[in-house]
């Protein structure tokens, strides 16, 4: 068999890995010349990556290459393309996948449905988008065990195979810039429900049109959350089925929107185990994931909060509702043109709890420009350009009880590698004051 790998990074490489197990004829193409290439394997580097691809079997693809971008320089090979996911899912011995989507919140609750029902006995492998490749524990997944997949658009836009369970978080306009349209945008997350049976399970959004439209694509039995059948808050509380779960504020995770987070995977949790001292014991002890809302230290009565994945305004909004303390806030980035007046209209709303905000990226000016349309005019426009010197300027405008919080709510690519990138650096600025 003779396969491409269009794109070579993390997951590139547990693919090089698997098609080779698989006794295949392996050629990386890659856009940069400079890739490296492990000794021994065919390569087709630099502009012209994409070149011939059609003289491949199989044309695997990296989640952020579009397949339009492969089918515009090779008309014909659509039943060549494959990805990661298709490929897991076509050979995985486990009919026990559970796949989520959604805007933000998808690692979150990923998690959350993996450690449940570890801490109820079962054998649970998570991967996907959450930067583990589902072909690198393959081998050790058996027809008993349960898989969980965190999934993004990029991973979805051209799936074959839907699980048995699939869950839809929030979903508002993103990664515009790599789909045509928001309905393009849309269409993607809907694959994850587009190939589910009568006797597979929907789990979406109860109050967001977009997580209800994209459920709907399933011809499976459709469950929302945040409201009844579903789980949801009621008197203080998470609940579902009548039966409490645990109190609202006793869970680990901070900000009201992680409340949707943990009725979406109590719901999914339902469906499989009723075992409420499982979910409780995560829900009461689990306090996030890394770079998201992330507790970094406390210097000089100043608390410093790492949210570098809120790479959209929504996200950031929901990190500064979720600090209650007066906070300086940190936001801007790469701009990908989305909506920001309603980013504008919540920094307003919080004006009195915002002590300063600090505007970094490319953003800056658009975002300047709304926050004067709504007039809020307590901002800077940052003209530091390394993470330590933003955080000393961030620093100067913070007092004894404050936070200083980093959301960006803007893509990190105008300053950063990636978002991950983006927080080490603000970590390493903190731990260093």
């Amino acid at each position: 068999m003779n396969v491409a790998l269009v794109g070579f990074e993390l997951e590139g490489r547990a693919a090089l890995a698997y098609w080779q197990g698989l006794g295949a004829s392996v050629t990386v193409c890659d856009q940069d010349t400079a890739k490296q290439v492990p000794a021994g394997v065919a390569k087709q580097l630099g502009p012209e990556y994409l070149k011939n691809l059609d003289r491949f079997d199989v044309i695997w693809r990296t989640p952020v290459v579009n397949p339009e971008i492969i089918l515009r320089e090779n008309p014909g090979v659509k039943d060549k393309i494959t990805t990661t996911i298709n490929e897991f899912l076509r050979v995985c011995p486990s009919k026990r996948v559970i796949g989520v989507t959604g805007t933000k919140g998808k690692g979150t609750t990923s998690t959350l449905i993996a450690r449940m029902l570890q801490a109820a006995g079962e054998t649970v492998f998570l991967g996907g988008n959450i930067g583990v490749s589902p072909l690198t524990f393959l081998p050790q997944v058996t027809p008993q065990s349960w898989v969980v997949l965190e999934l993004s658009s990029y991973q979805l836009a051209d799936l074959r195979r839907s699980p048995a369970m699939a869950v839809c978080l929030m979903v508002v306009p993103e990664h515009l810039n790599w789909h045509k349209d928001m309905d393009d945008y849309l269409l993607a997350k809907a694959q994850l429900f587009e190939h589910q049976t009568s006797s597979d399970t929907a789990i979406y959004y109860a109050n967001n049109d977009n997580s209800r439209k994209i459920a709907g694509y399933s011809k499976g039995l459709k469950i929302p959350y945040c409201a009844e059948p579903g789980a949801h808050v009621e008197n203080g509380e998470i609940v579902i089925a009548n039966e409490a779960i645990c109190r609202t504020d006793e869970l680990k995770l901070l900000g009201e929107h992680n409340w949707q987070n943990v009725c979406a995977a109590v719901t999914v949790l339902w469906q499989i185990s009723q075992n409420v001292d499982a979910m409780r014991s995560v829900l009461t002890t689990f306090s996030g994931l890394e770079h998201r809302i992330e507790f970094v230290r406390e210097v000089a009565d100043v608390q410093y909060y790492n949210d570098s994945y809120a790479a959209t305004p929504d996200a950031a909004m929901a990190a500064i509702a979720a600090i209650r303390e007066p906070k300086v806030l940190i936001c801007g980035g790469f701009d990908r043109m989305l909506p920001i007046t309603h980013f504008a209209r919540a920094i307003l709303d919080h004006q009195r709890d915002l002590r300063k905000v600090v505007l970094i990226g490319v953003s800056g000016p658009r975002l300047a420009a709304e926050l004067d349309n709504v007039g809020f005019h307590n901002y800077v426009i940052e003209p530091a350009k390394t993470m330590p010197d933003i955080v000393a300027h961030a620093r100067s405008f913070a007092q004894p009880g404050d936070a200083v919080l980093l959301s960006p709510g803007f893509a990190s690519f105008d300053m950063f590698k990636n978002f991950e990138d983006r927080g080490l650096q603000f970590k390493a600025a903190v731990n260093t004051l």
